[in-house]
């Protein structure tokens, strides 16, 4: 049995980082808040993703909350490696830039989350990112995207 059998459904989210002139969007279930005060948020990033080189070199990233409504970007950025693409010009997803790191976020998240890397863990198949959060912000209400299984989502009331 899968771990997700059990822990699904997952809110979906878009992670975004930067590593020099590359940017890339991926899409990622295992993520949680850890602390208020600071207000701290990991992410758990399998070591075979492109994006692991990417955080790991930057020492930042953006948890972008989206839509139901962006469910085929969401699939796309999911399927696709940002390693030979760019994904924000493969999909409708506008970059814009964050306010306190040097990372893009994207235009359309119903919120997001501006994250600095404080400790990376070793757990398993996946690295771990404790990191603390410089800004965070909630656009607006919406209908946001929960994991079930393979290509299969659920959503939220508001």
């Amino acid at each position: 049995m899968k771990i997700t059998t059990l822990t699904n459904p997952r809110q979906t989210i878009l992670l975004t980082s930067r590593a020099g002139n590359k940017d890339n969007v991926m899409t990622l279930d295992w993520h949680t808040p850890l602390s208020f005060e600071p207000m701290m948020y990991a992410v758990s990033i399998a070591k075979a993703r492109y994006s692991l080189e990417l955080v790991r070199s930057s020492k930042v990233f953006v948890v972008n909350f989206m839509s139901c409504q962006f469910e085929k970007e969401v699939l796309y950025c999911g399927r696709h490696s940002g390693k030979y693409i760019d994904k924000f010009k493969e999909t409708s997803l506008e970059r814009e830039e964050a306010e306190t790191i040097n990372c893009p976020r994207i235009k359309q998240a119903l919120g997001y989350l501006e994250c600095q890397v404080q400790e990376e863990l070793e757990v398993g198949d996946h690295i771990l990112f404790v990191a603390r959060v410089s800004k965070a912000e909630l656009r607006e209400k919406g209908k946001r995207l929960f994991h079930l299984f393979a290509d299969k989502f659920t959503t939220t009331e508001e």
